[in-house]
């Protein structure tokens, strides 16, 4: 469970930072349905990437970590499930947005439960590894 907690953490944190670094370069030409949309949209769209690119940076430090502290992991898994429910308060609002925005909130919702569940792997694997080697020796 922690080999997989790492491994999660730090493709969030590549894919995050990676999208993120290319609505700052490309604006709205990352976004779908976007191409009608002025430059205070593109000018926002380009401040929310540096931010994603933050959160992107955010998740790889929390990956390198050793252990990987759950209480970053459940902060970071929050703040992705509150981006799905305004996602999803949008929605409510303005009707069902392009298609790839809906896969993204899906995964918005459904990803931090998992996140949450393994959060606390790494620090429990850690903890044990000392007792391990102890019980090694005694035997």
């Amino acid at each position: 469970m922690a080999r997989l907690l790492k491994w999660l953490s730090w493709t969030m944190g590549i894919a995050c930072a990676a999208i993120g670094a290319a609505h700052i370069v490309t604006g709205m030409d990352t976004v779908p349905d976007g191409d009608s949309a002025g430059a205070t949209v593109d000018s926002l769209v380009r401040f929310f990437g540096a931010v994603f690119l933050g959160y992107g940076l955010a998740w790889i430090h929390v990956a390198r970590q050793s252990p990987i502290p759950s209480k970053w992991v459940r902060r970071l898994a929050g703040i992705m499930f509150l981006g799905g429910a305004a996602r999803l308060l949008s929605w409510g609002s303005l009707g069902a947005p392009n298609w790839f925005q809906v896969v993204l909130m899906a995964v918005e919702l459904t990803l931090p439960p998992l996140y949450f569940w393994l959060s606390t792997a790494d620090e429990r694997e850690a903890a044990g590894r000392p007792r391990e080697a102890e019980e090694r020796l005694a035997s």
